[in-house]
């Protein structure tokens, strides 16, 4: 069995915008250093979308982006991506950051040596 590295030092970042905004947040992220995201459809809705003839609320679907980075970070991430989706216009979306107590993945041998990990 192989020991656990944990990492402590992570936020996740939680981007929720309409379809139309994705690329372009990604796109932002990946710019400022973000190394990967996890995209997710989601439904939703709201008062913004209670609109047409009857007032009835339609549904709308939404992108759920999150990004996990390093605690540094998430600063400069988070305000790229506010920028990228245009969060400053009403409507356009949400974001959050999470704090994350640790998390555990593959870290490769060599990239262990460098940062003088010590898994014990």
């Amino acid at each position: 069995m192989s020991e656990i590295i944990y990492l402590t030092d992570v936020a996740v970042i939680t981007c929720i915008v309409d379809k139309e905004r994705t690329d372009a947040v990604l796109l932002a992220a990946r710019d400022v250093g973000a190394r990967g995201a996890i995209v997710h459809t989601a439904k939703s809705w709201g008062t913004r979308e209670r609109l047409g003839v009857w007032g009835v609320a339609v549904e709308t679907e939404k992108d759920v982006i999150n990004f996990m980075v390093s605690s540094d970070q998430q600063d400069l991430i988070f305000d790229a991506i506010y920028l990228a989706a245009d969060l400053n216009a009403p409507g356009r979306g949400v974001m959050f950051i999470s704090p994350v107590d640790r998390a555990a993945t593959y870290v490769p041998e060599a990239l262990r040596k460098r940062l003088h990990v010590d898994p014990e």
